[in-house]
Parts: C-alpha cells; structure tokens; sequence
C-alpha cells in the first residue's frame, strides 16, 4: 500500500509500538501526542525525532489518526477533535480500544471522518519486545462497507490477520479477552504466593513447563484437557486444599471456590463426575465460602 501519514494520540503501551510497527513498515509517522513521563519516553524510544504536539495539532496532520487513549477518555477525544476542526473530511479516525465499537466516534463520522475500530488481541509492554509479537496478532474490527479494504492493509501492514467482529458483539468479544488473559494473569499470580508458601524459592519455574501445557492443551482441547482432583472427583483432595488456602491465603479462597465450582460444573455436564459426588464436593465447596473448617472424611464408595 502507500505511505501513509499517521497521527498518534496517546503513546501509551499499544500507540507508541503500532506507530513504530507502521513507521517500519515505510509509513510516515508525523506527530504524536502524550503528556505522560512515560507515554514521552516510549515516544523517544520507539519514535526517535518523531515530533510530540498537541492533540489538535497532530489531527490536523494526518490523514490517519491513530487514537489509542484509556477506553474512558476515548469519547471525550473524539468529540472535542471533530469540535475543534481538528478531524477533517475524508481522514481515517481509528481507535484501538476493545470494547468500544463504532458509535464513540460518531462525532468524527458526523464532520466527514471515516471511522474504524481496530483493536489487537495482544498484551503489551510498552517497548522494542512488543514489535515481534504483532506478527499474527489477530485484531478485531469493526468498519463499514467502505472502510474494510483500508483497514485490512493496515492490519497486513502489522503482520496481523483480521476478525471481523459486529458493532453490538465487541463488548463480549473484549469480554472474551479479557477473562482469559487479565484474570489468568490474577489466577497465576496467586498459583505463585500458593507456591511460595509451600518453600518455593522459584514458583514461576515450578509453574511455567505446567502452564505452558496445560494452556496448549485447553487451546486444542478445551473441556477435555481439564485434569486433577475435580475432574476426578477427589474430594477429600479439594477439602485440603480448601483448609490449606483458607489457613495459608485466605485472600485466594473465594477464587479457588469459584473456579472449582464453574470446573465442576464443566465435568458433571460431560458425564466425567457422577452428580452424587459432584453434590458432595460442591458441598465442600460452599462450606469453605461459608468459613467452615475442611475436615477429611470417609469418601463415597
């Protein structure tokens, strides 16, 4: 495709490394805007000599505006660039943001802007590493008939492929991503105080060959690669565990129940636990979130 002429308004985490992805790529980086200590020194790192103005001043420039502010702040943006003039007709006005759609930037598309969501389904540091990790990043967009082809090549131009993703579905789609990969990193945060407190002197080392696995595993097999004591119905085993965490980490108790209940439900439903001893766990279950001690008992036969 030819060069584009992209402006970026806020060089947080995700702005500074697509812009410096796009400008590797032979596209004109032409001013970003950040206010942050952190969001100018990405910008210096990743975007050497490319100029830092004002909001207004870097719409006005491009004719892509990459907008890659907190979700929060995204609308207020908008509607103070279409306001000001600073969003021209014709421009492409695209923001990074997950769970927003099109309609927060009806007020871009009201003055003649063309609008795209283009959100990548990736984590980022904010640094050089991020830049190979967009190589098949999947990105989920929203756009109109006449937007598609433009927002494709960007995506080409990333390294990324494109899921077409609904304007009334990106709040479930974000959804999606964010339980698996914000909430898994909570779960592995807490697997390694667990650990630690066992005499651990390096948990992320016991955990990372056993993650790995277990991740690739779920990702081709999902229900059926679950494994250990609620799929096996080990009760006993559950109510250890239960009186461990709720002596050791109570903090980590309530998480424990919840997912083992949702994995048991999960297994009762495909017929690998027998509703009588589903009902027995369960019941331990509700007994640990109601603050009764765990005590071992004789299992059913």
């Amino acid at each position: 495709m030819s060069p584009l002429r992209v402006g970026v308004i806020g060089a947080g985490r995700v702005g500074a490394v697509l812009a410096a992805a796009l400008r590797s790529r032979g596209h004109v980086i032409v001013s970003v805007a950040g206010e942050s200590d952190a969001s100018l020194g990405r910008a210096a790192a990743l975007l050497p000599g490319v100029p830092v103005e004002k909001p207004t001043a870097v719409a006005r420039a491009c004719d892509v505006l990459l907008l890659t502010v907190p979700d929060d702040m995204l609308d207020n943006v908008v509607t103070q660039l279409s306001a000001s003039g600073a969003i021209h007709r014709g421009q492409y006005v695209v923001h990074t943001s997950g769970s927003h759609g099109l309609r927060v930037l009806e007020p871009a598309r009201r003055v003649g802007a063309r609008v795209v969501a283009l959100h990548p389904a990736m984590t980022f540091t904010g640094t050089a590493r991020d830049l190979d990790r967009l190589t098949n990043c999947v990105f989920g967009v929203t756009a109109g008939p006449d937007e598609r082809a433009c927002a494709e090549d960007v995506v080409a131009e990333l390294g990324g492929s494109v899921m077409w993703v609904p304007e009334e579905l990106r709040g479930l789609y974000h959804a999606g991503l964010a339980h698996g990969a914000n909430h898994l990193v909570t779960l592995v945060a807490q697997a390694m105080e667990l650990l630690g407190a066992a005499g651990a002197d390096d948990p992320a080392a016991i955990l990372r060959p056993l993650l790995q696995a277990a991740l690739d595993n779920a990702l081709a097999e999902g229900d059926s690669a679950l494994t250990g004591p609620i799929v096996r119905g080990d009760v006993n085993t559950v109510r250890a565990h239960l009186a461990e965490i709720a002596r050791t980490a109570p903090d980590t108790l309530p998480s424990y129940v919840v997912l083992a209940r949702s994995t048991l439900d999960r297994v009762v439903t495909d017929g690998r636990v027998l509703p009588i001893r589903a009902a027995v766990i369960r019941r331990a279950l509700d007994e640990a979130a109601a603050g009764v001690p765990q005590v071992r008992r004789t299992p059913l036969r």
